[in-house]
């Protein structure tokens, strides 16, 4: 009698990913970043005289960083965790003959790589209209040389830092079915982490770490990145350790 073949983690992250086609996920991976570079060109179209490229690429990254970045994983979050609290499917999927880490491993994998390609998508679009900007407006036409190496390594670390903000809003979209907690906690903190910039504790404050990478402080910077990413890593581990034992999420 043949033996059944292991349950593979890439076949549970392929049909994670075959979920979000057409999803509203989907849409608002493109939405967001597509609103900052709207507001980049239009702002740009404003000034009678040229913006350094280094100036603008900043202003895009910490608009990215401060705001939308935090309400687009939380609204991203609560809409991958909805695609099984909607039709209720959890007790399908977890009576599937695979681990259930698995299940959660792809949906945090999946999360990852949306906002990945999110900030990718960003300095595409970031740069373009720039660049429609100046050829539409001479006069406004950014001046010096872009530093695109370095505006994609401070994306990088952005993405990095908010390693910890995507396991926190990750894991209390899949623990409760309803949108509220989730919502409620990504909001509160968004809301924190914007008025009170220059407070202390504003370094541990998930929804603020992203944007310390832009802190004039280098150990600030560092000190967000280490605890984004890291913090990022146990928080997910935990979320998989306390997801898999629980026997009803609905």
């Amino acid at each position: 009698m043949p033996h059944a073949a292991p349950a593979r983690f890439a076949t549970a992250l392929a049909v994670e990913a075959y979920k979000l086609r057409r999803s509203l996920a989907l849409l608002l991976a493109a939405v967001a970043p597509l609103l900052i570079a709207v507001f980049v060109f239009f702002n740009l179209m404003r000034f009678e005289k040229a913006t350094p490229w280094t100036m603008t690429l900043y202003s895009s990254a910490a608009i990215w960083a401060f705001f939308m970045l935090p309400m687009s994983v939380t609204a991203l979050t609560a809409l991958v965790a909805h695609t099984e609290h909607g039709p209720r499917t959890w007790d399908h999927l977890r009576a599937l003959p695979l681990p259930r880490w698995h299940l959660y491993a792809a949906k945090a994998a999946c999360v990852l790589g949306l906002v990945a390609a999110m900030s990718l998508l960003l300095a595409m679009l970031t740069i373009f209209v720039v660049e429609l900007a100046g050829w539409l407006k001479p006069a406004v036409a950014a001046g010096g040389t872009p530093d695109i190496a370095g505006y994609l390594a401070l994306l990088g670390r952005i993405f990095l830092a908010a390693w910890l903000l995507v396991a926190v809003q990750l894991w209390i979209a899949l623990r409760y079915a309803s949108f509220v907690p989730a919502l409620a906690v990504g909001i509160g903190g968004t809301f924190f982490a914007v008025v009170a910039t220059t407070a202390k504790i504003g370094a541990f404050l998930p929804w603020q770490i992203p944007v310390n990478q832009l802190a004039t402080d280098p150990a600030r910077a560092q000190l967000a990145l280490t605890l984004g990413g890291i913090g990022g890593c146990i928080v997910f581990a935990a979320m998989l350790w306390q997801l898999s034992r629980r026997e009803v999420l609905d």
